[in-house]
């Protein structure tokens, strides 16, 4: 068997296709969005992570006000550059980018940030909107799974899900997420992860597989029956070197998978600009 591929990009043009009459509309009415950056040191992953989404805001037109602190930075400057990006009316959305140098407490940074403004949809506030289906910004690598589901007509709801994963910026908040009663969701969702021994028999079962266990190469043919569709979503870097939960042979077995590069990287990307631009639309509400 040959899997069908389940590319993100398609999927990332579609949300894109339906943001920017919206970004039109918030422009004409004087309410341009803008998404905030904040870069702690010199680390050139997070700096060309950083760059890629400025270039986006700007390609969509949005202001893209960015704040770089030196590798030094003490805490207080982090929190600092926090409260200037919360009073900041040009600044509907904020990204703190992750991981900082040692010396700074990111989670202590993120509550500090005005929840309506995480553009990451992980402030505790958010992950508490979501686990009470409450309006507010999704995880965007959680939110672009379901949508890319979605975009290739894979059912969901009643089907068995399987999160092989349970870290806090996608396995738990995915697990949420399709469990909610939604056309695209209703699921039953199990987690499992390696401080499961049989995890293998829960994967085996599942209708949809989703690796989120940042563990590469943890998920391999064996552990999936024939058909079943398989997303990636865990992924460890080795230097520039890109490091996948699934096992390439994974295809093999799988009736539907997402690509090893250009699978859920694109949605996340499209989902994090789809928060900014509501946090601009809830904003020109009020």
């Amino acid at each position: 068997m040959t899997a069908r591929l389940l590319p993100g990009k398609p999927v990332a043009d579609a949300v894109f296709a339906d943001l920017g009459p919206r970004i039109d509309a918030l422009v004409a009415a004087g309410h341009r969005p803008g998404l905030g950056t904040i870069l702690v040191g010199d680390d050139s992953a997070s700096a060309g992570y950083i760059r890629m989404k400025m270039d986006k805001a700007n390609e969509l037109g949005f202001t893209s006000p960015h704040i770089h602190l030196p590798q030094d930075a003490a805490q207080a400057d982090v929190l600092a550059a926090v409260r200037e990006m919360n009073d900041a009316d040009d600044v509907g959305s904020v990204l703190i980018q992750n991981p900082p140098p040692p010396q700074i407490d990111f989670d202590a940074a993120m509550l500090a940030l005005d929840p309506d403004k995480d553009v990451d949809g992980l402030h505790p506030v958010n992950m508490g909107r979501l686990a009470l289906g409450m309006p507010g910004p999704v995880p965007a690598t959680p939110a672009g799974i379901e949508t890319l589901l979605a975009h290739y007509g894979i059912p969901v709801a009643g089907r068995e899900v399987c999160i092989l994963g349970r870290g806090t910026t996608l396995g738990r908040p995915l697990a949420l997420l399709l469990s909610q009663k939604r056309p695209t969701a209703n699921a039953a969702v199990t987690v499992v992860h390696t401080g499961v021994p049989d995890w293998p028999e829960y994967t085996r079962r599942a209708d949809i597989v989703i690796a989120a266990a940042g563990v590469p190469g943890i998920l391999q043919p064996e552990h999936l029956t024939p058909g079943v569709t398989v997303v990636g979503g865990g992924v460890r870097y080795e230097g520039r070197k890109l490091l996948p939960d699934v096992d390439e042979s994974c295809a093999e077995v799988a009736g539907a998978i997402t690509p090893r590069v250009g699978g859920v990287g694109p949605t996340t990307i499209a989902m994090l600009f789809r928060n900014a631009v509501e946090a601009a639309e809830r904003a020109a509400a009020s």
